[in-house]
């Protein structure tokens, strides 16, 4: 953009998961030569960057994010030979590369657990989080798992529990150890040298605990289904700490010592938003971060979207937040929030609203497609958590389908180790390519019309309103205002006035001057 803007700050991001892109050696599994072969068609959507899911050296039981090596690619995935050609590529396509950091936990398999679990006096002794029982042999405190059970396993080796916040198998790292601080930059350090331009850091708000180890208080009933012991407490002792936002301080001095680096961490959970805003804080912290206002969420609503885009308030410097409707972790959003009769409007609008929004957008790898989360019969499951949870959880592995390039798959390889859905294969690259009319195009348009106009790349939000089902905002520079109107139900409401002189920019799903029908879109520059 311009001087005053770095190339982030608005950016639309594509999020590859690299098990299903494309797999260039017929093994059945995504890797990077199969991203790199791809790479045009995500240049051709117009987006900044692109995020790459884990694909570091792991025994792949939660697929990449307990990592045994966090300075090399697992060879299902290639070689850091492969991985340096997809970052040359990207860069020739004007992408800037953003991969993942998993800074909270490692596997169990990792040289730096192997040696810390060893003894109670090996030099990496306090490098993960162990705790005596208590008299009763049962462990610290009541934490839970967000897989399910409690957070602390037995080790007999040391005698102590050891805490993990996800599987048994990802042992939490201690970040409040300097030398555990100094081991993690390092790792961010080897991949900036080699090219990347930023990072997505993983669970950043579970790198931290309460040293004494207190219990978590019984969270109140909200009225949504508990299918996990996790869900019953307030997390505040387990995560959160209070000490994170000054590691993150040396985390943003050294991507400083890079050019044009982006950082932007995930924080989950409900009520992070003192926290988010801590993490992003000045310029001293991170540049963005990655909520879950939308990724759970069972409706898409005019109030929803209004509470998401004003919590950040406009400032030239720090607070800018990152929005994405799906992930590899959540549901496909069509799946969760379309009318079965109006998915193809509703994918239109959908697309439209989040190239609207204030902050950088996240688009997951087949949202451009309007991909559906695909049922998984139980014996096909990969994903630990459906597993443990079936069939109370909805599968993360719904969302990880191979993307379909053609209508018979064209991923590379016969039997993936996904299923792609038969609804999934209607809606490939190859076919959506053909049309005039489909959802890829209108996605490469939606993003064009994003770019070409600043108020609607990094501008302001101003009066966003929820009318019932009307959802109306505008987003404002100095130089340009645009009115934004959309329809989020399946119901024909009246379009809201415009000044005579207004100019549409664009007029979606059958919207004019007096109405908007179904999932319409207005938006227009006053």
């Amino acid at each position: 953009m311009t001087d005053n803007f770095p190339w982030w700050r608005g950016a639309a991001i594509y999020q590859i998961y690299p098990r299903s892109f494309m797999d260039a050696n017929g093994d059945g599994i995504g890797d990077l030569p199969g991203i790199t072969q791809r790479l045009p068609h995500v240049a051709s959507l117009g987006v900044d960057a692109i995020w790459i899911s884990p694909f570091f050296t792991s025994p792949m039981k939660d697929f990449g994010y307990d990592v045994v090596d966090y300075r090399d690619v697992d060879p299902i995935f290639g070689t850091l030979a492969d991985f340096d050609a997809l970052v040359a590529r990207a860069h020739q396509l004007n992408l800037k590369v953003l991969i993942d950091q998993v800074y909270s936990h490692s596997s169990d398999e990792h040289p730096w657990f192997v040696e810390s679990r060893s003894s109670r006096d090996n030099p990496k002794a306090d490098w993960y989080v162990w705790a005596d029982p208590k008299a009763d042999g049962s462990p610290p405190s009541n934490w839970q798992s967000v897989f399910g059970g409690p957070a602390w396993t037995w080790d007999a080796r040391r005698g102590q529990y050891y805490l993990h916040n996800f599987l048994s198998s990802q042992p939490q790292l201690n970040g409040h150890n300097p030398d555990v601080q100094d081991a993690l930059l390092a790792v961010a350090q080897f991949w900036l040298d080699r090219g990347v331009d930023g990072f997505r850091i993983d669970a950043l708000n579970f790198a931290m605990h309460d040293p004494a180890f207190r219990d978590n208080p019984p969270a109140p009933c909200n009225g949504k289904p508990r299918t996990r012991p996790f869900d019953y407490q307030l997390r505040v002792h387990n995560q959160s700490h209070p000490e994170i936002p000054a590691f993150i301080r040396r985390i943003r001095a050294l991507t400083d010592r890079y050019d044009a680096t982006f950082t932007v961490a995930e924080v989950g959970g409900e009520g992070v938003e003192e926290e988010m805003r801590a993490f992003t804080a000045g310029n001293a912290h991170l540049n963005s971060t990655y909520g879950f206002d939308f990724l759970y969420a069972d409706a898409l609503t005019p109030e929803l979207v209004c509470k998401a885009i004003t919590q950040w308030p406009d400032a030239p410097d720090g607070n800018w937040p990152s929005f994405a409707f799906e992930n590899h972790d959540a549901p496909r959003a069509i799946s969760r929030w379309a009318p079965p009769e109006h998915k193809a409007e509703f994918a239109r609008m959908k697309m439209a609203l989040l190239a609207a929004m204030r902050g950088n957008i996240i688009l997951y790898n087949g949202e451009e497609l309007g991909l559906e989360q695909v049922d998984i019969p139980y014996h096909q499951l990969q994903d630990p958590e459906a597993i443990a949870n079936w069939p109370l959880t909805l599968s993360r592995d719904g969302a990880r389908t191979p993307m379909p390039w053609t209508a018979q798959g064209g991923f590379g390889s016969d039997t993936p180790w996904l299923p792609f859905g038969d609804a999934n294969l209607a809606r490939s690259v190859e076919a959506q390519e053909e049309d005039a009319n489909s959802l890829l195009h209108h996605t490469r348009a939606m993003i064009a019309l994003r770019v070409a106009h600043p108020a609607l790349h990094h501008g302001a939000v101003a009066d966003c309103r929820a009318d019932g089902p009307l959802l109306t905002f505008i987003r404002e520079t100095s130089e340009e205002r645009i009115s934004c109107a959309f329809n989020l139900s399946a119901e024909t409401i009246t379009a809201p006035e415009l000044p005579a002189s207004a100019q549409t920019l664009l007029a979606l799903n059958g919207a004019d001057a007096d109405e908007l029908p179904p999932f319409a879109v207005r938006i227009a520059k006053l």
